[in-house]
């Protein structure tokens, strides 16, 4: 049995820092833009959303929780942006306002990614399951306090200000069960091997074979054959 003093416990902190990290890893890879996250976070009594666009998930299973990001207006844009561009839109193509059911529709696939992201890794290092509903996305012109039947009994809340690569902010608040994760035994978190990283791998050896491997000879006939055995 380990001791008290190496007891290893995962609380609410550490699973806001890995929902943090995941916003950040999957935002950053889809607008190919740094996505970056205050060091300091707030202790909050009760979560809303707000203006200009709002999003949120709820988490069941292991243990139950409420996620709200609230963009403004011009993080939005940068986000929704930056990401078809990289798609490889055009930007006569893109929609011109926040409001436009494209930008939120963008951004919920981008929160789903996100969420994704989150539960692998509970799954992985946690070891246990959660579920979550399809992200809710929705344009508002002022705050709403969100009451839903999160299942939570003794609900902690935490509030962190993001920063997009052009310096727009958004927030990311979510709302758990006081609960603690108390490690008893050694053991290694499941690495899940990035798919995009597989394929590359791939198509670099591939690559790499081909130039290895010379040219092949043209093919011999039966009576070339015949004769080689011969010795003639």
């Amino acid at each position: 049995m380990k001791s008290p003093e190496e007891t290893v416990v995962f609380g609410t902190e550490d699973l806001l820092l890995s929902l943090c990290n995941s916003v950040t890893r999957v935002l950053t890879v889809a607008t190919h833009s740094e996505i970056r996250y205050s060091g300091m976070i707030q202790r909050i009594t009760r979560t809303c959303l707000k203006p200009d666009i709002g999003c949120f998930v709820l988490f069941d299973g292991g243990f139950s929780g409420l996620v709200i990001i609230n963009f403004s207006a011009q993080a939005a844009m940068e986000l929704y942006s930056n990401y078809l561009l990289n798609m490889g839109m055009q930007q006569s193509d893109l929609a011109r306002s926040y409001t436009a059911d494209e930008v939120s529709n963008v951004m919920g696939e981008l929160m789903n990614q996100v969420v994704g992201d989150f539960t692998g890794k509970v799954h992985r290092e946690l070891h246990t399951h959660i579920t979550q509903n399809q992200p809710k996305m929705l344009v508002l012109n002022k705050q709403v306090m969100l009451s839903v039947d999160a299942n939570l009994d003794q609900p902690e809340a935490r509030r962190v200000t993001f920063y997009t690569g052009s310096n727009n902010i958004f927030y990311l608040e979510l709302a758990i069960d006081k609960t603690e994760f108390v490690k008893l035994y050694d053991f290694a978190p499941q690495e899940v091997p990035d798919p995009d990283a597989l394929i590359d791998q791939a198509h670099q050896r591939a690559a790499a074979s081909a130039a290895a491997t010379p040219p092949s000879a043209a093919p011999s006939s039966d009576t070339d054959d015949l004769l080689r055995s011969l010795g003639m």
